[in-house]
């Protein structure tokens, strides 16, 4: 089976390193005929602008990951919500309970296709928080100048 390969930024930001990290995934999947470590980091932020106002701003993170390990018609599924080398090895244990019993023999692994389809920028840094804010209220500012009649402006 081919070495897979990760986005070591994902790694490397949880203080993982991706040579371990091929290491635990190698041993779960030695003698498995199928598997894959799926990564995930998320941020996201919200604003809502209402009556000439800043009424509310949120930010959420998460990260984690999914481990799949297939042997014959068995599949174990493991996964945490950390991104760290002990969750990892937990989850290699227990998916890799998929292979008790199993003497297959492993397929070659898939064209890898971790392509980057995004550039460094990071929407939640830049623009600024104020910066955003002011948009907001340019926004408000403008849909007011439109009409005298506008009473009430929301944006988010």
């Amino acid at each position: 089976m081919n070495a897979p390969s990760f986005a070591p930024s994902l790694l490397d930001a949880a203080g993982v390193d991706p040579d371990r990290a091929r290491q635990i995934l190698g041993e779960a999947l030695a003698g498995a005929d199928d598997g894959e470590l799926f990564l995930e980091k998320s941020e996201s932020e919200a604003f809502v602008f209402d009556d000439g106002r800043l009424k509310s701003a949120s930010y959420d993170s998460g990260e984690g990951f999914g481990l799949r390990v297939v042997a014959g018609e068995t599949a174990g599924y493991a996964h945490a919500a950390e991104i760290s080398e002990a969750a990892i090895g937990r989850a290699a244990a227990s998916a890799s309970l998929a292979k008790r019993g199993y003497a297959g023999v492993s397929a070659e692994g898939p064209r890898s296709t971790n392509e980057r389809l995004y550039g460094e920028d990071d929407p939640i840094t830049s623009p600024a928080f104020s910066d955003k804010v002011s948009l907001l209220q340019e926004i408000d500012a403008f849909a007011r100048g439109r009409d005298p009649r506008v009473v009430q402006v929301m944006a988010s």
